[in-house]
């Protein structure tokens, strides 16, 4: 899922790293999503990737010692000036200790000590080199000074050893770099909890209920909220293959597990930081200032067997006909504590007649602040990448019209920013 970045400007440091292709596929996400792109080279990035390559990418010069000019703004100065956002990707051991250290000896370096905008790096070297005490109380001095230090990987590295130090994957890094774009006051680290995706009520081990949601909504939302800055929660039963890896991603299958983990997460979004350590955790949690918010995408099985079966049944076992019984599922929005959260709803309907009046009815039914309304065809408006919705409080309803699903997630957010009158 990318963003349109038109009239942004993005400035790469790409520095000597074995993993320096992996900049170029950086840079391409970035020229995809419409953004200027200015790319710097150390001496020794060149040793990996050549300068055509990048300016065949970005159709901009490259900035290099030899080809830094005080006749244009092609120099460590004025390319800085026009950037609104900096990383360095891969940035080796050595420049991680240089950068903190404030040393400026080459043209990348030379380049962030005058840079006075949100700056990135994206630590690739051997295991060895990331772990060393020096470059590990580097990461942290930067830290400190407000550098946003893109975490390395563990995998089998270029060198032939295996552990930590890998670049993080480029469409991590674009995430992360859109978020010190996108990020906004009012989002910036807001509990937020989304769930998404079609619960799956189990027959047997082998079988199950479930409908056609696909969870893409969710995913699109989640990823919205994140690049806005909040602390995201993500309660789903769907793939999350595209979405930040920096989202805290609960995966659930049935009603009843996505109402405790629902309940649970709501519990926590309300004292503190929605992380590993803190849903898993009984200790007391620190209590924040805003207002957390809840966005229900997920499609709720309104029913589950009501005695699912180890194992497979057999067919031979069935017969010629099967008669499930079924058992009403609890209904989350109805159950949970909304006090102290703000609520919006999902509610798909293909009545065109009653359809939006049923959306609205919710409101005062379920006791939420808005609903996202939106009108499918059939079962094929399930799955797609676009949708169409309609955002209905007690006071109006605004057609959000119809557009890719992370375009939609961001007018629904600044709609349910309109929620909150802190």
């Amino acid at each position: 899922m990318l963003v349109d970045l038109e009239n942004k400007n993005i400035l790469i440091g790409v520095t000597g790293s074995i993993s320096a292709y992996k900049a170029c596929e950086l840079v391409r996400l970035f020229v995809k999503s419409n953004a200027n792109v200015q790319v710097i080279m150390t001496d020794s990035a060149k040793r990996f990737v050549s300068e055509l390559t990048f300016e065949a990418l970005t159709r901009n010069k490259v900035l290099t010692t030899e080809s830094e000019s005080w006749a244009n703004e092609l120099n460590h100065i004025e390319i800085g000036k026009r950037a609104d956002v900096f990383v360095i990707a891969p940035a080796t051991a050595n420049t991680i200790n240089k950068l903190s250290k404030g040393i400026a000896d080459n043209i990348l370096l030379q380049t962030a000590l005058a840079f006075n905008k949100p700056l990135l790096v994206a630590p690739s070297a051997n295991t060895n080199m990331i772990q060393n005490h020096y470059t590990q109380g580097s990461l942290k001095m930067l830290s400190v000074n407000d550098v946003k230090i893109i975490s390395s990987q563990s995998k089998l590295l270029a060198c032939g050893d295996e552990g930590d130090g890998a670049l993080a994957e480029p469409l991590e890094i674009y995430y992360q770099t859109v978020q010190k774009l996108f990020e906004n006051e009012f989002w910036k680290d807001r509990r937020v909890v989304v769930t998404g995706g079609g619960t799956i009520e189990k027959i047997d081990d082998i079988r199950y209920i479930s409908n056609f949601s696909s969870g893409k909504m969710a995913n699109a939302l989640a990823t919205a909220l994140y690049l806005r800055g909040a602390d995201v929660c993500l309660i789903t039963t769907k793939p999350t293959d595209n979405i930040p890896k920096e989202i805290y991603v609960i995966e659930v299958e049935s009603a009843e597990e996505m109402l405790e983990y629902t309940i649970d997460s709501i519990r926590v979004a309300k004292k503190g930081k929605m992380s590993k350590a803190t849903m898993n955790s009984s200790e007391p949690i620190h209590i924040i200032q805003k207002k957390p918010y809840l966005f229900m995408a997920s499609a709720v099985a309104d029913f589950t067997p009501k005695f699912p079966q180890i194992g497979k049944i057999k067919k031979d076992d069935i017969g010629n006909e099967w008669r499930i019984e079924l058992k009403k599922n609890p209904d989350i929005l109805s159950t949970i504590n909304k006090e102290g959260i703000t609520t919006v709803a999902f509610k798909a309907e293909m009545d065109k007649e009653r359809g939006f009046e049923n959306a609205k009815e919710m409101l005062k039914k379920k006791s939420i602040d808005a609903v996202c309304y939106n009108l499918l065809q059939d079962s094929q408006s399930f799955g797609t990448d676009d949708n169409s919705i309609i955002f209905i409080t007690k006071d109006k309803s605004v057609d959000l019209g119809h557009a890719d699903k992370l375009t939609l997630s961001f007018r629904i957010l600044d709609e349910s920013q309109k929620l909150n009158n802190e």
